[in-house]
Order: structure tokens, then C-alpha cells, then sequence
């Protein structure tokens, strides 16, 4: 049997972490076994569609290097990969179930529904359809109250379903009885339920990995699979990634729940792909935590996934990005850094020539000291922004450019302004001797704290006689002496 997995998204917004955190594991398995790996977007939620989120989508996880063998940009032999395109792919089999008495025609109005529902739960009772359209015509249902004339096709669930079945990760599970859940849409457009099953089928999915959530559904999907004479696929349900409280993680309350929100960070993709595949996977070397999605792949095996929800430990993942971005050579962190930079308005896009050679020279200053490539821009700003838009913060300024600052100002720029060689090395002797024991008698932190805020704008930035170095012996003593003519 050649193994077949798939993700179905739904494009409601922004892609979800645990749209990842699955694909991931699909892929694994896939890779591992020499299948395939399709993406099918599950569209049928009309009310909640959104255009551009399919898209968003495909960007994400190919920034994460999760790619899919099958799909809607791609196709395949089983295209098309939408639900919305294969709509009358699912009437069919929602007649099929009730020529065969598993499904029926439910008239009830949404206002019906929604008093039923009431009562119930006034009555303290298990909430679900009553049937009171089961075994009626549309003549006999109409003389009845809360009619409507479109109908929705429901399931007909018997006394005894099959609630137990074997996990792939779990073990047996057990999962609660189903409702009379609708398949088909009074719009035409099937549920998740019927749409689901009929495309697992079609396409040849032999494995199901999803959350956990989806457990309480499996008995309607297994019935629906039986009821259409169609073999099962096999099951995996995954632990759902967790907030601190042990809260499902989600987008309302998390904004690291937006699959976005880590582009816009600065995250690195192998980081975020090794802390999804740390969260829910152990190597067999277990005290491992640095991995790649090949190493994870070649050693992929159900009973190494954990069965118990994992936080999603944000301290976790800037360690994890601090161990992929220190070992990213020079080249490569400055190709990653600039569209941070070109958002932030600091370079072109594309760069030029002048703008990416002050990236490179400024490049290994700030290597050990970002987490984040999007924090690459505030110690970048004072060497790439026109002279014109240079500002002081003010709270640095309120902290180190106070009366006493001026002296130091005045003495550090009347010794570099003798500087001929403008290097490093030159610029740091003039600087430590105009202001330490031979000169002012300070200690470095205390004289280099008002120059740094006057020549970078920041109390943060590279290393001072480095960064005055890149900046140039003109800027610096221009912006050394309007900081002490301020004060």
C-alpha cells in the first residue's frame, strides 16, 4: 500500500500555527514512507471564506519548507483539490445514504433548531436533533411549525454505532455517540462530515493525521465510510499545542497562534519547523532537541509522538532561534535581514550597492546580538537612515545627555577629529585616551554611555568604536557636536 496523507485547511484568515504543526507531521510520515503529501483546501464554509487566505496558505508553509506533492496550485490525478470545485462530487453519495435509510430530508428552520436547543439545555438534557422530520414527507413535515422548504440532509445514526477504533498514536479510543449531524447543506454545499469522508475516499488518503479535537467526529466518519462500502483509513489524532494555562492556543487570544505573526517576528523557518517537531515528536536520542525535518523524517515512528498537549513555550522557540540564527553565515544572515530592514524603510528593495555593503559591514556586529531578524532594524537605524531623519530616542537622551554629557561630547569629538586612519582600532585609542585615566578620568561604561546615545540615537546598539567606524569620521563628529550643542 503506498501511503497517502493530506492537510485540508480551510481558508477562514490567517493560517493557523496548527496548520503547520500538522503538515509537519504529514510530511514526516509521507517522506518517511515514500508517499504523498497533498494539500486539499477544504472551502465550504461560504460564511467565513476569505479570497486571499488560500494564498496566504501556500506562502507559510513554503517559507517553512513544507511542500506538498498534490494540490490546488499543483494538481494531480485527483484534481480538482478544492471543495468548492467538486460540489457535485457529494450529492450523489448523500442520495446514495438515503436510498439506503442511513441519511433523511430534515426540514426544520434554523428558529426550530435554535428553541430546540433551548428547551434542552433548560432540561438539562443531552442537546441534539430530535428527528421530527425522520420518516416524514415534505407534505407531513409542512403542517407541522418551524418548516422551511429547503432541506438538509442528515445522518441517520443507529443505536449502536461504533464509537471505539485504534489510533495510531492513542491506542483503542473511545469517543462519545454522534448526533443526527447534517451532511448536506440546505445551500448544497456538504459539511465538513460528508466532504471529508467522500474526498479521504476518492483521493486514496490511507492516513488521517489531525488533532485531537476531531476524535468525537471519528464515529460519524467511520460510519459514513462503512455505510458507502469504502475501507477505512488508518487514524492518527495529535495533542493540540497549548497555551501557559493549558488553554487550546488560538488566534483570538494568542498572536503567536497567526502562522504570519512569526514571518513578521523574524523567526527563522528551521527554527519554528524544529520547536512544531519538538513539541509533538521525541528522536530516539532523547535529550535532542536540535533537529532537522530530515533527521525527524528518517527516524518517524507513531509510537515517539507524544499523546499529552504541549505548551507552546515561546522561551523555548527564541532558544531554539538563537541556535539556528548564530550558526547562519554572514552572507546568508544579511540576505535574511533585509526585508526586515526594507520594511522598517532603512534599505531599497532591492537593495543598492551602498545600502547592502553598510549591511555587510555591520553584519557580524550584530550577529550575537539580535534574537530576532526583525530586531536587526533598531541596531541597524543609525548607520542606514538619512542624515537628515536622524533622531535621539528621548528617553535615552533624558538618561545619558544630561549637563555632565557635554564635556565628554566635546572632549571625544575634538580627539577623533585628529584621527586620520578611521578605523577601529584608532578610533577606541583616541576615545579611551581624551576620556579615561589620561583624560577625563572616567571609567569606558560611563564615557561611552552619552556618546553612544548621541552617535547611534539608542543606549543599545554594536559595539560604539565599530559602529563609528561603519558610520564615518564626518557623521560621527556631526552628530557628537548637535548633541552637545543641545544640551
Amino acid at each position: 500500500m503506498s501511503v497517502r496523507v493530506r492537510i485540508a485547511p480551510s481558508p477562514t484568515g490567517d493560517p493557523h500555527v496548527g496548520t503547520a504543526y500538522m503538515a509537519l507531521f504529514n510530511l514526516a510520515f509521507a517522506r518517511q514512507q515514500g508517499g504523498a503529501f497533498v494539500l486539499r483546501v477544504e472551502d465550504t464554509d461560504r460564511a467565513r471564506f476569505q479570497a486571499d487566505s488560500e494564498q496566504q496558505v501556500y506562502d507559510t508553509l513554503r517559507w517553512l519548507g513544507l511542500d506538498w506533492d498534490e494540490g490546488p496550485d499543483k494538481g494531480g490525478p485527483y484534481a480538482p483539490y478544492r471543495q468548492s470545485e467538486r460540489l457535485e462530487t457529494y450529492r450523489p453519495y448523500a442520495e446514495q445514504l438515503i436510498e439506503a435509510g442511513h441519511a433523511y430530508l430534515c426540514w426544520c428552520s434554523g428558529e426550530r433548531l435554535t428553541a430546540m436547543r433551548e428547551d434542552q439545555q433548560k432540561r438539562k438534557v443531552p442537546t441534539g436533533y430530535d428527528r421530527l422530520c425522520h420518516g416524514k414527507t415534505e407534505q407531513e413535515r409542512a403542517e407541522l411549525p418551524g418548516f422551511s422548504p429547503n432541506p438538509v440532509v442528515r445522518m441517520l445514526v443507529p443505536e449502536n454505532p461504533p464509537l471505539h477504533f485504534v489510533d495510531l498514536v492513542r491506542g483503542e479510543v473511545a469517543a462519545p455517540r454522534p448526533d443526527d449531524q447534517v451532511l448536506l447543506k440546505a445551500d448544497g454545499f456538504p459539511t465538513y462530515h460528508l466532504a471529508v469522508v467522500v474526498d479521504d475516499h476518492l483521493m486514496g488518503i490511507t492516513h488521517v493525521v489531525r488533532g485531537e479535537e476531531w476524535i468525537s467526529s471519528t464515529p460519524k466518519h467511520l460510519l459514513l465510510f462503512d455505510w458507502l462500502g469504502w475501507e477505512r483509513p488508518q487514524f492518527a489524532h495529535m495533542p493540540l499545542l497549548r497555551n501557559g494555562d493549558k488553554s487550546k492556543i488560538s488566534k483570538r487570544k494568542n498572536p503567536a497562534a497567526r502562522l504570519s505573526w512569526f514571518v513578521e517576528q523574524g523567526y527563522l523557518p528551521e527554527a519554528l519547523l524544529n520547536f512544531l517537531g519538538l513539541l509533538g515528536y521525541s528522536l530516539p536520542e532523547a535529550d535532542k532537541e536540535v533537529f532537522t525535518f530530515a533527521e525527524m523524517s528518517s527516524s518517524f515512528d507513531w509510537g515517539r509522538v507524544n499523546t499529552v498537549g504541549p505548551v507552546f513555550d515561546l522561551d523555548k522557540l527564541a532558544w531554539l532561534n538563537g541556535q539556528y540564527l548564530r550558526e547562519l553565515p554572514q552572507a546568508e544572515l544579511v540576505r535574511r535581514v533585509l526585508p526586515y530592514l526594507a520594511t522598517a524603510g532603512l534599505v531599497d528593495a532591492p537593495a543598492t550597492p551602498a545600502q547592502l555593503a553598510a549591511v555587510e559591514g555591520l553584519a557580524p556586529l550584530i550577529h550575537t546580538r539580535i534574537a530576532l531578524l526583525s530586531e536587526a532594524a533598531d541596531l541597524s537605524r543609525f548607520l542606514l537612515v538619512d542624515e537628515d531623519a536622524f533622531t535621539v530616542d528621548p528617553a535615552a537622551a533624558a538618561k545619558a545627555l544630561d549637563g555632565a554629557a557635554g564635556a565628554v561630547l566635546l572632549a571625544a569629538a575634538e580627539a577623533l577629529s585628529a584621527v586620520q586612519d578611521w578605523q577601529t582600532e584608532p578610533v577606541q585609542a583616541a576615545l579611551d585616551a581624551a576620556l579615561l585615566e589620561d583624560g577625563l578620568g572616567l571609567k569606558r561604561k560611563k564615557a561611552y554611555a552619552p556618546i553612544r546615545v548621541a552617535v547611534t540615537g539608542s543606549h543599545i546598539s554594536p559595539p560604539l568604536p565599530e559602529s563609528m567606524a561603519l558610520l564615518g569620521k564626518e557623521r560621527t563628529l556631526r552628530r557628537l557636536r548637535a548633541a552637545a550643542d543641545g544640551l
